[in-house]
């Protein structure tokens, strides 16, 4: 290991003879890396949403058959023989709206809960980072928004924050362990009634929250909701709430899917980038190798000094392109949402890890051919070559 530390300046020196082709190289690494670190912050993004744990216990009832918040009307009456069922602990109403039920990064949500059940609602790691929920007691129209919605529509505590229709006057920014709680506003549910209604009295929510006693009776209850109102005006579909997520992110999860293979074809592109790079170097410095050989340098050494120096350019390039993504992503608060569900990206240091690590790997096995040849040709060939 201290051999090859000590060969790593000799290798510099050797990548860094054309600065202009070292430039351009690295270039290519960086933005294949940039795109690496934003598809794996997407698809980890749509795993913590999405993916079902074995200790969850919430359930989320929405009106079946029916997508969009604004198409799922249920009565609020309901709540009373949901919490009747066994099992269930709470049940909480929403009124959801968005301004935007597609797909989209600027989705803005709100969640109108009852006076007395905010903190039902949140999770348990929801947290007020600036302001107050008292003044969002006190006030009709206040809102409790999510730190990554406040950061991405650039809001702060007595702002006036309108979307959808809706205007709201900011109480508090809160943080949570929860995408979803980072990236909504929190609202009144009389008053983002009567706002949705355009002055109406309310009385119909977009879904429930229904928290159960016991995880493994999930499947359970949620059978046993739907078939208490299978036969009323407004049937419900009842889903884990990862479950509900993974249905509303559904198309999330296919571009998450689709934009892998791009991260592919941009790992291809790198590996024939280095590796044509790496064998002009090599095609330059016949000669010098052939002096190492006769120096004594083998095979095996000549290989990996070789290898080294594509494993060098993929670190090089692989470190600016992921620490570009990285901070464009911790810094940009981005976040997919459609039918009211957000999906962050993950914007985790090891996130970022991963992408230098394909681009170090990329490097190295694109350098490994041209490397082998470089290291078996005979002496008098690389000097009657140069």
């Amino acid at each position: 290991m201290s051999a090859i530390l000590r060969m790593l300046p000799f290798v510099w020196r050797q990548l860094s003879r054309r600065p202009a082709r070292l430039l351009f190289t690295a270039l290519g690494v960086a933005v294949a890396s940039f795109l690496v670190v934003g598809v794996e912050s997407v698809t980890r993004g749509v795993h913590e949403a999405t993916q079902r744990d074995a200790l969850d216990t919430r359930l989320i009832v929405y009106r079946a058959n029916r997508f969009c918040p604004a198409t799922s009307q249920i009565p609020q009456h309901y709540e009373s023989r949901i919490a009747a069922i066994s099992g269930v602990e709470r049940v909480v109403p929403m009124k959801i709206v968005v301004n935007n039920c597609r797909a989209s990064l600027d989705v803005v949500t709100f969640r109108g809960v009852p006076d007395d059940k905010l903190e039902a609602a949140t999770a348990r790691s929801f947290r007020v980072v600036d302001g107050s929920l008292d003044e969002w007691r006190r006030r009709g129209d206040a809102a409790a928004i999510g730190a990554a919605l406040a950061a991405r529509r650039n809001v702060k505590v007595g702002d006036r924050f309108t979307a959808a229709g809706v205007s709201v006057y900011v109480a508090a920014i809160a943080e949570s362990d929860e995408p979803q709680d980072r990236n909504v506003a929190y609202v009144h549910l009389p008053f983002l009634q009567e706002t949705a209604a355009r002055g109406g009295t309310g009385g119909v929510v977009t879904q429930f929250a229904v928290d159960v006693r016991d995880p493994a009776t999930l499947d359970t209850i949620a059978a046993a909701i739907d078939t208490e109102f299978s036969r009323d005006p407004s049937p419900t579909a009842t889903r884990a709430e990862r479950a509900f997520a993974a249905r509303a992110a559904a198309d999330l999860v296919q571009v998450a899917g689709f934009a892998r293979w791009l991260a592919v074809g941009a790992l291809v592109g790198v590996f024939a980038l280095v590796a044509n790079a790496v064998a002009l170097a090599l095609a330059e410095r016949s000669r010098e190798i052939a002096i190492l050989q006769t120096l004594g340098f083998g095979p095996a050494l000549v290989t990996l000094l070789v290898v080294g120096e594509g494993a060098l350019l993929g670190l090089v390039g692989g470190a600016v392109g992921a620490g570009v993504g990285w901070l464009v992503l911790s810094y940009g608060s981005f976040a997919l949402a459609t039918e009211g569900v957000s999906v962050e990206f993950d914007a985790s240091a090891t996130v970022a890890l991963v992408g230098v690590a394909w681009a170090v790997a990329i490097g190295a096995l694109a350098s490994v051919l041209p490397a082998m040849r470089a290291g078996v040709r005979p002496i008098v060939h690389s000097l009657r070559s140069a």
